[in-house]
């Protein structure tokens, strides 16, 4: 199981239960941050009274994540035989009982699937590591059970349960808004690095520090912790979310401010350690991490947020930094590209897909997250026409081995319709003679930015792509990412 340390900052596409598995050693990790998907909408009333006959049509964004499927069964029996030797006999017994009082529905499934990643975080950390876990409240008092199950029994200890407020005024008229999150900070051991953040003086304390120190009443002596760096942090961060306006947003659904990592960072690590977040999403963590001149390891299960981490990390540091990450877990090869389109688990339905798409447009495009309706298309990305005017490239993507030509003439028939400037059509397999002759019916275009001629329907292999070969049009990235705002909330959700 445990492999050895990783050295060099990393960036793993994949599940993080196989990957942790698999990559990350035994007690390498000095800091641990997840804040994994829980964003279900449903009342307490829902979560406990559908016990074994769940409304799907209800649970919705929940059970896009969660169900109680083969995945789910799996993690259970894992955890009830004690599988690797990982969990204890609190974590065994907690996840039996929690079976019993909530039925084997989707929170159930939330639960071994966090029982099972957060006992191998346990086997990663360092004795002196620290582990925050960002949730919200509709599950974490579950999740404080399992946490204990799992710390500590083995010498671990709770330290703090820290409340992330902001302020937003959006929310049910019949209940009081909610305004916070929680995060879980659990030790390794005793002996854990921590670095006591101090928040400055205000003008009204500093002309009142020679009185401030020891207030003396009654009996009473109270001793305030002030001293020249300030007053310590307490467990209430008032740290604003991102809004708008806000230069790090990334139109990312769930982005976090990178000054909450930065808090979490900086207080629980020092310069060179090494951080994990096996759930990273848009990369906040890593970003922070690496500005911050900490080691990093990120997993996460789509591609989608591999490709914006990517973006993120070439915009902050360079074309050159990226060449110093190992990205590991993406197709190498024609068997890795087709295992990854032929994957049975419902939440990687469209992995290959975007895979395909952002891989070619060198993590440009944006993909389509509208299932059913959307065409046959994929992708899109944005090719600048003139200098105040651009139009849709349009992405197909057919991973099935029976390829033809009609599957040419349908999308020729949507670029006409959308208007687009162009249509790519992506295969797993070759395409045949007659599909390159139908893709040459549809023409040429050329763009007054660039005279070159270009083909308006073109087929890349995959093939093509694993061989280094990339999308090369005029795109502009300051109209891509107004265009990908305008329609970040629905084209940037991701499932898992």
């Amino acid at each position: 199981m445990g492999q050895k340390a990783i050295t060099k900052n990393s960036l793993f596409y994949g599940d993080n239960l196989e990957m942790m598995r698999k990559y990350i050693g035994d007690e390498t990790i000095d800091l641990c941050y997840i804040d994994p998907p829980f964003n279900s909408k449903r009342s307490y009333n829902q979560i406990y009274n559908n016990l074994g006959k769940e409304d799907k049509a209800q649970a919705q964004a929940f059970t896009d994540t969660w169900t109680w499927d083969e995945q789910a069964m799996e993690g259970f029996e894992a955890i009830k035989r004690n599988q690797h030797g990982l969990y204890t006999k609190q974590s065994i017994e907690l996840i039996i009982g929690l079976s019993k009082v909530l039925d084997k529905g989707s929170l159930l499934a939330y639960l071994v699937s966090m029982t099972q990643r957060i006992a191998e975080i346990w086997r990663v950390l360092k004795p002196t590591g620290s582990f925050y876990f960002h949730c919200d409240p509709t599950a974490s008092h579950y999740l404080k059970l399992v946490l204990d199950a799992v710390f500590c029994t083995r010498g671990g200890d709770f330290q703090n349960e820290i409340v992330w407020h902001y302020r937003r005024w959006t929310g049910s008229a019949q209940k009081f808004l909610g305004m916070h999150d929680i995060l879980f900070f659990y030790t390794k051991s005793i002996k854990h690095t921590f670095n006591a953040p101090y928040t400055s003086y205000t003008e009204k304390s500093l002309k009142r520090k020679q009185n401030y120190h020891t207030r003396i009443k009654g009996d009473d002596v109270y001793v305030t912790d002030i001293d020249e760096r300030g007053v310590k942090e307490n467990d209430v961060w008032l740290i604003p979310v991102i809004n708008s306006q806000a230069k790090e947003r990334l139109g990312y659904p769930t982005q976090k401010p990178e000054a909450l990592l930065e808090r979490i960072i900086n207080a629980s690590t020092n310069e060179g350690d090494t951080i994990l977040d096996c759930y990273c999403g848009c990369g906040t963590s890593i970003a922070v991490a690496q500005r911050l001149n900490r080691r990093w390891i990120g997993i996460d299960i789509t591609y989608q947020a591999i490709s914006v981490i990517l973006k993120r990390l070439k915009e902050s540091f360079g074309d050159e930094f990226l060449k110093t990450i190992d990205l590991m877990g993406q197709p190498k090869d024609i068997e890795g590209a087709r295992a990854l389109a032929t994957k049975k688990d419902d939440r990687l339905r469209k992995e290959f897909e975007k895979w395909a798409i952002l891989t070619y447009s060198n993590n440009l495009a944006f993909i389509n997250e509208k299932k059913g309706a959307d065409g046959g298309i994929d992708g899109t990305a944005f090719i600048q026409m003139t200098n105040a005017d651009y139009k849709n490239i349009l992405f197909s993507v057919k991973s099935g081995q029976n390829v033809s030509v009609t599957m040419v003439r349908d999308l020729r028939g949507v670029i006409e319709r959308e208007d687009a400037a162009m249509g790519i059509l992506i295969t797993l397999e070759e395409p045949t003679a007659p599909m390159l002759q139908e893709a040459r019916i549809a023409g040429t275009f050329q763009t007054e930015v660039n005279l070159q001629k270009l083909q308006r329907l073109q087929i890349v292999t995959v093939k093509q792509i694993l061989d280094g070969e990339r999308l090369n049009v005029p795109l502009t990235h300051e109209l891509l990412k107004k265009a990908k705002a305008q329609s970040a909330d629905s084209q940037l959700g991701l499932e898992m």
